[in-house]
């Protein structure tokens, strides 16, 4: 919610607790209207603020909670935080993740995780392949992550400088905002890329669609990752990738089959990557037709009966607990 008063909203630290505790507030609220919680959570100051919350409000409603857990860092959030996080975790009646990725480093700190699947509109990144970009001189390659650090957009420039040698009009449009937005602009003049990159800011629903349905290769140049997805969307909108291999990207595709996975930080592996896709055309279309009918499992159809199944269990549980409390 927005801050209220509006000008809270520069004084650091005390500006939490005016979001926090009307936060809560409402959670209190809502927990005597629900069967169950279902709290999205992530890694950092997020978990503390906005997914514990929620599950020890939950627990003092006798509200049964899944866990969501989204976070592309846990292993390192865990790593340092695990003794705050560890008592919290313990309330939590089902935790699930969307992928074995996550599943293993929650083993790892001895919690049991379920895997189950992000969810990817097929129908708003639907493609025909008949209506595929047809590239001469002007490939158009693209990236769809925020503009911070841990996305590392700046390789993906640098690995566009070494592509532009062999395809002066490349063009690559960069789809996302953040802190790093001056820095890439910056960067993108120094490399003499000024007229090959296009960058559009956060775009909504429909014109993300249109970007991908404009591409000719997708690429994520991530240093920490879960389940991005950015990934599934270019998959499913039959655009072959090119991606680094961190965190739970590996278990998401595979080499040389769904998608080209590189090493993270190294332009030249990128641009290889690509040039290998560019100058490939068959073998860009076995890898946009490999993904595609890959990521059908991530549909809400195929996801759903998976939740479906978590929620009428648990519902089947706290009915049998509040009769035992009856009684």
């Amino acid at each position: 919610a927005p801050y209220r008063p509006q000008w809270i909203r520069s004084v650091r630290g005390i500006r939490a607790l005016f979001r926090l505790i009307p936060y809560m507030m409402q959670l209190w609220r809502t927990a005597g209207r629900v069967q169950i919680f279902h709290v999205m959570a992530n890694s950092g100051w997020a978990w503390h603020f906005f997914a514990a919350p929620a599950i020890w409000i939950g627990k003092l409603r006798r509200v049964p909670m899944v866990v969501n857990y989204r976070g592309g860092n846990a292993e390192e959030f865990f790593a340092r935080s695990f003794f705050w996080i560890k008592p919290t975790m313990r309330l939590v009646d089902r935790l699930i993740v969307p992928s074995g990725f996550l599943q293993q480093i929650f083993a790892r700190f001895g919690l049991t995780a379920e895997v189950v699947p992000n969810v990817i509109d097929l129908e708003r990144f639907a493609r025909d392949s008949a209506k595929r970009t047809t590239y001469t001189n002007a490939p158009h390659i693209i990236v769809t992550r925020n503009l911070e650090p841990i996305y590392d957009i700046g390789t993906a420039l640098r690995s566009l400088a070494i592509v532009k040698n062999t395809w002066p009009d490349v063009r690559m449009t960069i789809a996302g905002s953040g802190p790093e937005a001056n820095a890439l602009v910056a960067l993108t003049q120094e490399l003499g890329l000024t007229n090959n990159v296009t960058f559009t800011g956060r775009l909504d629903n429909e014109h993300i669609a249109l970007v991908y349905q404009q591409a000719d290769v997708f690429v994520n140049p991530s240093l920490v990752d879960n389940m991005p997805i950015s990934i599934l969307e270019a998959l499913a909108s039959s655009v072959p990738v090119v991606t680094t291999d961190v965190g739970g990207i590996p278990f998401l595709v595979e080499h040389d089959r769904t998608a080209m996975l590189v090493p993270p930080c190294d332009a030249s592996a990128m641009a290889l990557a690509l040039l290998d896709l560019l100058s490939n055309r068959l073998k860009a279309d076995r890898l946009a037709n490999a993904g595609r009918d890959y990521v059908q499992r991530y549909t809400w159809r195929n996801v759903r009966e998976r939740l479906l199944d978590i929620y009428s269990g648990l519902v089947m549980n706290a009915d049998k607990n509040m009769a035992g409390i009856v009684k």
